[in-house]
């Protein structure tokens, strides 16, 4: 037992973290800091389900960087997965030479996902919301959670940029635009970060950086991205991370970027994340990141040279196990390959971050108050909200909201299916891929006993329950499943249609199953090169509308659908993404009108995934065929633009001023209007600013979004409100990648959608020439009247 701690052990004190980091490494051997380099599968600690003394003693007995997923990779509830990560920590504090705790992490996408953790919308709901608050709101609420089971590093968010909506990840995104997701992604760390680092849990951005842009839309494709393109949209969201959220860890991408593979590059995570954008934290790896130098990319010979290619490139730590930086790692430091100064370089970080979160003063949590934080009203009620506010009407020619009367057919692969409101990385979703283990090397769980699983789980109404729960018996409810989400099965399409005839409105609910197993159509590893809906989906769906009866649909998904036929044949149609686990109860509340709908699109919907891409601020070039603009066979406009979002009333927006006339680099111009409800219900209207920049140096964008604003309004009333735009929110990159302010005219554009302008005005930019911009910025403060 370790019964002498060293000085910086002693809780409470007063010396800073880089003191008693570096205190700490003075006193350690090779086989410790190796160690901490490294972590483990929570699963890789386990025999028969325990955690037995000899191996930990085996694995953890020079101590460990990390734990990989205690909650996440077992089927451990809430207070067990304490108890067991308490017991993780108390053989390293005090089993080990020097008691160093490890830092325990979980994947934190749509909320904590272990076992009983509440299950939130998907990310592209949330930026669904454009309330950046709310995803404050929600990470406080994960944040609780992780700390109450002892995890203090969250595997989110992710800040990539959706150019490319193939991409199965797409839902785990903010959208495509970049200054949305800054907005988010800033929100979300500091929700998740909190302001005392011994009450937080470490935000990981990712994925540092152009992963989403792969080639073909599939997940670790090359990527093909210029270096201005790079600066002005993929780094953006990271910078606002990093200077502005104060963001403490950074995972790579797993991409080559024009050639140079992210994990194995020094220019991308020592030059441009540290030197050129200033991150002071720990840059871990994504999973299996290192290993995929040697076995997935073929840049290194072996799993040696592959951990030479990644520590020198800047990855402190390996994860989700102990591969490269173990053995072959020790190997290149004896063969001369790394130097202990870059061994220890990276041991000292991860020290540091320990010290940080105050891991050697409170290493263990209380397991008897964990409860207290799990499944609470609250969450369910915010989770709730969030769902309402997420939801987007794409189209209503007047049937929504529906009257809870009479006869209602609810139709489709997603209406009684409550798995299919989550996201990929919900816990649901995770344990297929644990139970399944498709993915070679991944995590297996052998034996899951269901019962106990169920007894944990929070529950997850299907839209059919929540429906018939809202309704009571104020109408009759008939369903049919119809067909499954992505096979070629037409059995149930006549006793759909059958069920429909005997109804007065359909509500039919199609879309994805998300996750990572093979029956999912969306998610990591699930890209889809036809952005239609699975299946044979569209057939029972025309089967349905063949019959003239009003027809709402509700798409429960997580990328954009490239839908026209529905478009035109269908009365409504209600986007709502991936809900979460109060996703039915939210589908009620919109659905006949206890809510109304306010949601924006983050996201272009295209007509067919032959137009991508095809996102609202293109170039002036773009978007179009020369002079005869459109394709040969369809328009080059989209389905749906990005912030569009319809609702029960309706907005005028009127007197617009715009001051002053000409602004200098450096100042800000007041843009003011006035904004009404004209209809007859309480409404949300998200007012989105977009400017242009005339004439400049370098071709720009045909709009931008700069500013948003989601106002709540009773019916007849008004309210004025001010965008307090800083002129150096407008500077870009220019032919020396320099950030610049240019001067020149500056149109102002207000809308309800990046198509949908109601206001225009303009100011100028003083000067002929450019101002360097020494900051960028990422805020365009509101006040409201």
């Amino acid at each position: 037992m370790n019964t002498t701690q060293p000085r910086f052990y002693d809780p409470g004190s007063a010396h800073s973290s880089a003191w008693r980091a570096q205190t700490l490494l003075v006193c350690m051997n090779l086989d410790e800091k190796f160690a901490q380099l490294t972590s483990f599968w929570f699963n890789d600690l386990l025999e028969q389900q325990k955690l037995p003394p000899e191996k930990l003693h085996a694995l953890l007995g020079n101590g460990i960087g990390q734990v990989s997923r205690v909650g996440g990779s077992s089927t451990l509830p809430p207070a067990e997965a304490a108890r067991t990560g308490n017991e993780i920590q108390r053989f390293l504090v005090e089993h080990t030479r020097l008691g160093i705790p490890a830092i325990l992490h979980e994947e934190s996408c749509c909320g904590y996902m272990g076992l009983g953790g509440t299950v939130f919308p998907q990310m592209i709901g949330l930026a669904s919301t454009w309330e950046p608050a709310l995803a404050g709101r929600l990470t406080d609420e994960v944040r609780r959670q992780m700390l109450a089971v002892g995890a203090r590093q969250g595997l989110g968010p992710v800040l990539d940029i959706a150019s490319d909506p193939r991409w199965g990840r797409t839902e785990e995104t903010f959208g495509e635009d970049a200054f949305l997701a800054a907005q988010f992604g800033m929100a979300y760390i500091r929700g998740l970060q909190g302001e005392d680092p011994k009450q937080g849990v470490l935000a990981t951005a990712k994925h540092f950086v152009g992963h989403s842009l792969s080639l073909g839309g599939l997940n670790c494709a090359p990527v093909q991205l210029g270096p201005r393109a790079m600066w002005e949209v993929y780094l953006a969201p990271f910078q606002a991370a990093i200077r502005e959220a104060g963001v403490k860890s950074i995972m790579n991408a797993y991409p080559e970027l024009d050639g140079d593979l992210v994990a194995a590059s020094p220019a991308l995570l020592a030059g441009l994340l540290r030197e050129a954008l200033g991150f002071s934290g720990l840059v871990v790896s994504d999973y299996e990141a290192i290993l995929m130098i040697h076995t997935y990319h073929h840049m290194a010979p072996d799993l040696r040279s592959a951990a030479v290619k990644g520590l020198k490139a800047g990855i402190e730590l390996e994860l989700p196990t102990r591969v490269c930086y173990g053995e072959p790692l020790r190997a290149a430091l004896e063969a001369g390959e790394v130097s202990q100064e870059e061994i220890d370089a990276c041991v000292l970080r991860i020290l540091e971050t320990k010290f940080e979160l105050g891991l050697f003063d409170e290493p263990y949590v209380d397991e008897g108050r964990v409860l207290e934080v799990f499944d609470t009203a609250q969450q369910r009620d915010l989770a709730r909200q969030v769902a309402i506010r997420s939801m987007v009407l794409l189209k209503n020619d007047g049937l929504l909201p529906l009257k809870p009367q009479g006869t209602l057919a609810l139709i489709g692969p997603n209406a009684d299916a409550p798995r299919h409101l989550l996201g990929d990385y919900s816990y649901q979703s995770m344990m297929e891929l644990m139970t399944q283990a498709p993915m070679p090397g991944s995590v297996f769980i052998d034996g899951v006993d269901e019962q106990h699983i169920q007894a944990h789980t929070v529950q997850v109404p299907s839209v059919l329950e929540g429906l018939c729960a809202y309704l009571g018996e104020r109408a009759q409810v008939l369903y049919a499943q119809g067909c499954p989400v992505g096979e070629v099965d037409r059995s149930g399409i006549a006793d759909a249609v059958r069920v429909a005839q005997q109804a007065d409105v359909v509500i039919l609910v199609l879309g994805d199953k998300a996750g990572l197993v093979p029956d999912c159509t969306c998610g990591e590893t699930r890209d889809s090169a036809d952005l239609g809906l699975p299946g044979v989906q569209r057939e029972l769906a025309e089967a349905v509308l063949a019959l003239g009866k009003p027809v709402a649909a509700v798409l429960v998904n997580g990328r954009p659908l490239a839908l026209p036929w529905l478009h035109e044949k269908a009365s409504a149609i209600l986007e709502a993404w991936l809900p979460g686990e109060e996703g039915a109860a939210a589908l009620a509340a919109v659905l006949f009108g206890d809510a109304n709908p306010g949601g924006k699109l983050p996201i272009t919907f295209p007509r067919s995934a032959g137009q991508l891409p095809v996102n609202y601020n293109r170039k002036p070039s773009g978007g179009r065929s020369n002079w005869y603009v459109d394709y040969v066979d369809m328009p080059a406009s989209p389905l749906y633009p990005f912030g569009h979002g319809l609702s029960y009333t309706s907005f005028t927006y009127s007197d617009l001023q715009v001051s002053p006339e000409m602004a200098v680099p450096g100042s800000e111009a007041a843009i003011s209007l006035t904004v009404t409800n004209r209809g007859d219900a309480a409404g949300d209207e998200v007012v989105q600013l977009y400017v242009r920049d005339e004439y400049a140096c370098l071709p720009r964008p045909v709009k931008e979004l700069k500013g948003f604003f989601r106002l709540s309004l009773a019916p007849g009333e008004s309210r004025r409100l001010t965008f307090h735009l800083p002129v150096d929110l407008l500077a870009f990159y220019d032919e020396e990648l320099a950030l610049v302010v240019e001067g020149g005219a500056i149109q102002v554009m207000l809308g309800s959608s990046s198509e949908d302008i109601r206001l225009q005005g303009k100011f100028e930019i003083a000067g002929r020439g450019k101002t360097r911009v020494e900051r960028r910025l990422f805020d365009c403060p509101v006040t409201l009247e």
